[in-house]
């Protein structure tokens, strides 16, 4: 069956088309970093073919240390997934930095992520999703980034004067794979650190963006996925989420595989390692998301 499966989507990935590219800032202004940046924070809109007026919605976050995206491996691919089970998906082009420190750090991607899901419950009613079954998924240093949204909140203003600040960011449920979580550098992944907070930051952020402490009953149930031996983003990182999910009676699964090292994607070589997407799958559905 997962064989099946995996030939599938690798034949579907080839002619995966986004059907709308939805830019997140009316203006570029005080958003792009000139001789930087090359395109301004946008989410391509992969639809599903459900019929429903309800469906369910994923933001997807690539990895790629707050540096660079992997795009087709942990963006296009996972959208065909989530459209082939009849739930739309939106891949995010979220800000980035490099290693001399030229682009953008925290809170920019964050503001990247929560503006985009504002957008797509926003306009929810025209593409038929449910806006209280829009979750987020990220991988690596995108999973970094999806646990942000899942664990710092910000409530809807109905006064603002801005439309989106109206709307809630809480995701209804979060994806994580082989995320990176803390900052703190005991376990942290430097590269991911120093590209988001900069190479010498106040130890309040480093606090701040480790994501489990900021676990609360508030954060939404969280699918995560990691590999024993990944050096690069250990283990210990979902772990350490984990446990602080459990702590406050939130709903979780944690798979940890044998085997895998880090960013292995939807792994259709593997059949262990590709039995996970099918398996997120099945826990959106016993969560009521699909």
């Amino acid at each position: 069956m997962y064989k099946t499966l995996i030939l599938s989507l690798m034949m579907i990935s080839l002619v995966a088309q986004a059907q709308q590219r939805i830019f997140l800032y009316p203006s570029e202004e005080g958003i792009v970093i000139k001789g930087f940046d090359t395109t301004a924070p946008y989410m391509d809109y992969y639809p599903s073919k459900n019929p429903s007026r309800s469906k369910t919605a994923v933001l997807i976050c690539p990895g790629g240390g707050y540096q660079n995206l992997a795009w087709d491996k942990e963006g296009v691919k996972p959208a065909v997934l989530f459209n082939e089970n009849g739930m739309d998906a939106f891949v995010l082009r979220y800000r980035l930095n490099n290693f001399r420190q030229e682009g953008h750090r925290y809170p920019d991607q964050y503001n990247d992520v929560t503006t985009a899901i504002r957008i797509i419950r926003s306009r929810a009613a025209e593409w038929g999703i449910d806006p209280d079954k829009t979750g987020v998924m990220g991988f690596s240093a995108g999973g970094h980034l999806a646990s942000t949204a899942a664990t710092i909140l910000q409530k809807g203003d109905p006064n603002a004067t801005d439309p989106l600040k109206r709307i809630d960011t809480r995701p209804s449920f979060a994806i994580l794979l082989y995320p990176v979580i803390t900052m703190d550098t005991s376990f942290a992944h430097r590269g991911s650190r120093n590209n988001l907070l900069g190479t010498n930051p106040d130890e309040s952020m480093v606090a701040a963006l480790s994501t489990e402490k900021r676990v609360t009953d508030q954060t939404p149930p969280v699918f995560l996925v990691h590999a024993d031996d990944d050096k690069a983003v250990v283990p210990q990182n979902s772990i350490a989420f984990y446990e602080a999910l459990k702590k406050h009676k939130v709903k979780a699964s944690l798979f940890i595989y044998d085997h895998g090292g880090h960013g292995f994607g939807m792994a259709p070589q593997d059949p262990v390692l590709n039995q996970w997407p099918m398996q997120c799958v099945q826990w959106l559905q016993r969560q009521g998301f699909q």
